[in-house]
């Protein structure tokens, strides 16, 4: 593909367009079938269907006694007690003018058609002591109450969950709920990370002057694991185009991705746009929007084969990293994993701030919620100010040239659901 004039600026939302156009068309092929009970993150590609009713019979939401309504015309009504029904244990059909004890999951036997909750009876003992006693009705009962009905949350035959979605802790209790005890998802997408620049050195290291730890390569790699993927860590590279080419090469062969930070501006020590072009092609390379406003996209050869590896080249700033690989890497990584809903979801709140001095390029504010329910900035907004995304709850989304008052409504995109989703 032909690269950009670096005079452009591309908007975020036709970067993403470009981005998830080329990510769809290359889709994970291979699946594999995994346990339900390790399959949390990972990306169904095939859809759950039930094979039976959920709850397969109707039974009790509350602590108390079932019985037929018509047998309780009137407050203070009493019933013997027939049966003993604790959750697990199907009981006999209920005789006309018996109440049944049972308890909270317990399936409701033939004959009754109603429960009333334990706080509403009173229990009486048997003079005799050979047989359950009886029990005081205190509330008139209406038919159906407290009773959840078969197939009231899932019917035999539906999907419950379709293919393409990434499995939440409740995607999972819902596929064991009906039985499925393996599920078929997408192989996890392989990435290849690496920093560049001969600044950078690894905590324990010692700081010479002009050298700064390599905080980049945690945070990158922090969030691949949290995204799914399996992690290929090239460390830091020399800032030599031959050096970057050859790192290139070595992490195209076995890898669907290749992740780099720093090396994406125009100084003559970056060499990753000149080094991804020599190796394949260059797509898109300055964003209007900060921070992180250079990003480079392309794909790597491997080899002499016609396949190749997608490249993605962040900026060398903390934050500028950070919050490009959520908005335009981690989408990529959804649609590779067939993902139906690759895009970032968004909140209003009450903005709790003033931003009088707007950026011309829609800027992506660090805030988090106060007391009140609003939200507020981080004082300081610079791409280097790497505290600001640990203090965060997520990012303001403020179009260009946006002036915000205080209690004006502003967009935000959690977190939360940007590191997990």
């Amino acid at each position: 593909m032909a690269e950009l004039q670096r005079s452009v600026l591309l908007s975020l939302d036709e970067v993403l367009f470009r981005l998830l156009a080329v990510a769809r068309d290359r889709v994970l092929p291979e699946t594999e079938k995994v346990d339900t009970f390790d399959a949390l993150g990972r990306v169904l590609a095939r859809g759950v269907v039930s094979a039976l009713d959920v709850p397969p019979a109707d039974n009790s939401s509350m602590d108390g006694y079932v019985m037929r309504a018509a047998d309780v015309p009137a407050a203070g009504t009493v019933l013997p007690v027939s049966q003993r029904l604790p959750a697990g244990v199907v009981g006999q059909p209920l005789q006309p003018g018996t109440a049944a004890r049972l308890f909270t999951g317990a399936q409701v036997p033939a004959g009754a058609d109603a429960v009333v909750m334990q706080e509403q009876c009173v229990a009486l003992p048997d003079a005799s002591g050979q047989g359950l006693g009886s029990v005081r009705v205190d509330a008139v009962p209406s038919a159906g109450q407290w009773i959840r009905r078969r197939g009231e949350d899932v019917q035999h035959g539906a999907e419950v969950l379709a293919a393409g979605m990434r499995l939440t802790p409740a995607a999972m209790g819902l596929a064991a709920s009906v039985g499925a005890s393996r599920l078929t998802v997408r192989r996890r997408p392989r990435v290849a990370l690496f920093s560049t620049g001969d600044e950078l050195v690894m905590p324990g290291e010692s700081l010479k002057p002009g050298a700064i730890y390599n905080s980049n390569r945690f945070t990158l790699r922090g969030l691949l694991l949290a995204a799914g993927c399996e992690v290929t860590d090239l460390g830091i590279v020399p800032d030599r185009l031959d050096a970057t080419r050859e790192a290139l090469r070595r992490a195209a062969v076995d890898n669907d991705l290749i992740l780099t930070s720093g090396g994406v501006s125009v100084g003559e020590e970056d060499h990753i746009k000149p080094a991804v072009k020599a190796e394949g092609w260059l797509e898109a390379w300055q964003v209007a929007m900060k921070p992180g406003k250079p990003l480079v996209f392309g794909a790597v050869r491997r080899g002499d084969s016609d396949s190749e590896a997608l490249f993605m080249g962040l900026p060398g700033n903390p934050v500028s990293s950070f919050v490009t690989f959520l908005l335009a890497v981690a989408p990529v990584l959804r649609a590779l994993q067939g993902c139906t809903d690759a895009m970032p979801q968004a909140v209003q709140v009450r903005a709790d701030f003033d931003w009088s001095t707007p950026d011309k390029r829609r800027e992506f504010l660090r805030a988090r919620f106060n007391a009140q329910g609003g939200v507020e900035l981080f004082p300081n907004q610079s791409s280097g100010v790497l505290t600001s995304a640990v203090w965060a709850d997520g990012l303001v989304d403020n179009p260009s040239g946006q002036v915000v008052r205080r209690g004006d409504t502003v967009r935000l995109l959690l977190l939360s659901s940007l590191i997990g989703a």
